[in-house]
């Protein structure tokens, strides 16, 4: 028989649990930490001293309590001194940040990414952001936990791998490694997928908080989605899961860049829009924008261009419900833009394709943390060891 976690594992467990608790929810007191994580008022006491010791909380009184008695401390995440760097690599964007513990964004760079970059002229932009970042970092102590990576494609995680990137033109690169090389010490350097890693903290932070069972749809020239069941990323064998936009929704529609045809993203994203707009010599978020605001004024063509792309897109996310059950459905990316034009036409094709138990409850939302959600989402990827055990050095 296997031997019980011993004192030291419950331990380390128990401080991971708290960490991650501030982590998310930012500052709290003893009192609510002991009556979330069901644990004596000592234990508490032990964790947070362990963790203020390892610089990674600080405790103080309330600033006003309105009661009479000794107050209870507030445990917060040291924010300013640990911190991770984030990347973002986008259709049309490359982005990076240092995100402090507790998800909070401290410093930030962005520049256009030209469509067409190669992997070697993205990476060296993404790497002098972090130079500059690096160079922004207080002297005093701070400790960096390492960097994550968002990128618009399929990642394998286990060696920084993008094996389909169609959007973005990249096939089977290396993206993990041409990092590593140009950007020298950084930490551990861990990739994901946009969609995925958005999707992890609209759940756990953002629009979705306190549902188990969520898709994210992100939309730009393609389509992904991040799909959390139970309270668990759905990720599929190699972490290739939540391509949703290559699910086949019209045989004989047009090809994809997938090399497929009538792919979802055909019928909702970028191009389909633009081209029912009449503006299909146009590319980029400004281009789906416009299209979105023409409509919103009374552009006829506009109008047909945003309820042709509707209707697709509920008929997807329809589907999507049928087989996932979700609580919330959020849409991110220029389906943000789309959604919030076309909400009515999406739910009543929803509500016409959906099962009534699985319709019922559903909740369509747009994120709550907005673009941000890649690059903290990105950061969550280096955060999960510190907070899987924050003594590990």
């Amino acid at each position: 028989m296997r031997a019980g976690p011993s004192q030291e594992e419950v331990r380390r467990h128990n401080l991971g649990t708290l960490l991650r608790y501030v982590h998310v929810h930012g500052a709290t007191s003893r009192a609510e930490l002991t009556n979330r994580l069901g644990l004596n008022r000592s234990t508490i006491g032990a964790l947070t001293a362990d963790l203020t010791t390892a610089g990674l909380v600080s405790e103080a009184a309330p600033r006003e309590t309105g009661r009479a008695g000794r107050p209870s401390l507030v445990v917060r995440p040291e924010s300013s001194r640990v911190y991770a760097y984030a990347l973002s690599i986008e259709v049309d964007r490359l982005r990076a940040a240092r995100v402090g513990l507790g998800g909070r964004i401290l410093d930030r760079r962005e520049t256009d990414r030209p469509r067409g970059m190669q992997v070697l002229d993205a990476v060296q932009p993404l790497a002098e952001f972090v130079r500059e970042l690096r160079a922004g970092v207080p002297d005093d102590d701070t400790r960096h936990v390492g960097t994550g990576v968002a990128v618009a494609g399929m990642v394998r995680r286990a060696d920084g791998m993008v094996r389909l990137a169609p959007t973005i033109g990249w096939v089977e690169e290396p993206v993990g490694a041409a990092l590593r090389a140009e950007l020298g010490d950084v930490g551990r350097l861990t990739l994901g997928n946009h969609a995925d890693v958005s999707a992890l903290v609209e759940h756990s932070r953002g629009a979705a908080a306190g549902c188990d069972n969520v898709i994210y749809l992100f939309g730009d020239v393609g389509v992904g989605a991040g799909i959390i069941a139970d309270g668990r990323r759905v990720a599929g064998h190699g972490g290739y899961g939540g391509e949703v936009g290559h699910m086949v929704v019209n045989p004989y529609g047009r090809e994809c860049s997938c090399g497929s045809r009538g792919c979802w993203e055909t019928e909702i994203g970028e191009y389909a829009l633009l081209k029912h707009a009449g503006r299909g010599d146009r590319s980029g978020r400004e281009a789906v924008l416009g299209v979105v605001d023409a409509a919103m004024r009374g552009d006829s063509q506009a109008q047909f261009a945003v309820r042709q792309v509707g209707e697709w897109l509920g008929f997807g996310v329809g589907n999507l419900v049928n087989i996932f059950n979700p609580e919330a459905v959020i849409f991110g990316g220029t389906l943000r833009d789309i959604y919030l034009v076309a909400a009515a036409q999406i739910r009543s094709r929803l509500n016409a394709i959906a099962l009534p138990a699985c319709r019922e409850h559903i909740r369509l939302r747009t994120p709550e943390l907005g673009n941000d959600a890649a690059l903290i989402g990105a950061a969550e990827l280096a955060f999960e060891h510190l907070l899987e055990d924050p003594l590990l050095t």
